[in-house]
C-alpha cells in the first residue's frame, strides 16, 4: 500500500510541475498592455479556469492526499519503523566496544558561562 501510494505521489509531483511549466503566466501580457494596447486591463482579461489550471488544481489535490496518507501510515504504532524518534534509539543503543575501550583525556573544565572569559579593566 507504502509503495503504491509512493507512486502515486511522485507521478502527481511529476503532473504538476508539467503542467506549471506549460501554463501561460499573467505576466506575459502586461507588455501588450502598456505598448499595443491588446487587453482590457492590466494583467488581461481573467476569465474561467482553463483546463490546465484545473488539471494542476487537480494533481495539487491528489499530491496533498498522498502525502496525508504515506504521514498517517508511517506514524503508525504498528509500523515496523515507528520505533520512537532517532535520539530515542540512539540513547538506547549499546555503546562500540571500540569507543567504550579508547580512552579518551579529559579536557580542563570550561566555564559555565562566557562572561568569565570577557577581560576586564
Amino acid at each position: 500500500m507504502q509503495v503504491l501510494l509512493l507512486l502515486v505521489q511522485l507521478a502527481s509531483a511529476f503532473a504538476m510541475i508539467v503542467l506549471v511549466l506549460v501554463q501561460h503566466g499573467k505576466g506575459a501580457d502586461m507588455g501588450a498592455s502598456f505598448g499595443s494596447g491588446a487587453s482590457g486591463s492590466l494583467f488581461g482579461a481573467t476569465g474561467s479556469a482553463n483546463f490546465l489550471s484545473r488539471s494542476t488544481a487537480a494533481a495539487a489535490t491528489v499530491f496533498f492526499v498522498s502525502t496525508l496518507a504515506l504521514a498517517y501510515i508511517g506514524s503508525r504504532a504498528d509500523a515496523p519503523a515507528a520505533q520512537g524518534s532517532v535520539l530515542d534509539q540512539a540513547a538506547s543503543a549499546p555503546a562500540s566496544t571500540a569507543a567504550s575501550a579508547a580512552v579518551v583525556p579529559s579536557a580542563p573544565a570550561a566555564p559555565a558561562s562566557g562572561a568569565a572569559l570577557i577581560p576586564t579593566k
